[in-house]
């Protein structure tokens, strides 16, 4: 199984339009659900440890979920 930073930097290298269409669910204590979900565009770097957004930064293993054109194309259980 791939983890959310090989999955989402696949997307990048095979042309940012991917990258940018995909929606990234994450572990964000407190938040309705205690998850948040942001889209591709919003990124500024993928890191080594960290997806970088203007706001902030979330660390991989946060990552439950990536959907594409409708499609999971990463789902684990919530940690």
């Amino acid at each position: 199984m791939q983890t959310a930073k090989e999955v989402l930097n696949e997307l990048k290298w095979r042309d940012d339009r991917y990258l940018d269409e995909a929606e990234i669910y994450y572990v964000h204590r407190g938040a309705p659900g205690d998850y948040k979900i942001i889209r591709g565009f919003e990124i500024i770097d993928l890191g080594r440890s960290f997806i970088t957004l203007e706001h902030g930064k979330i660390p991989y293993h946060r990552v439950f979920k990536i959907i594409y054109e409708g499609k999971a194309i990463l789902s684990r259980k919530r940690s």
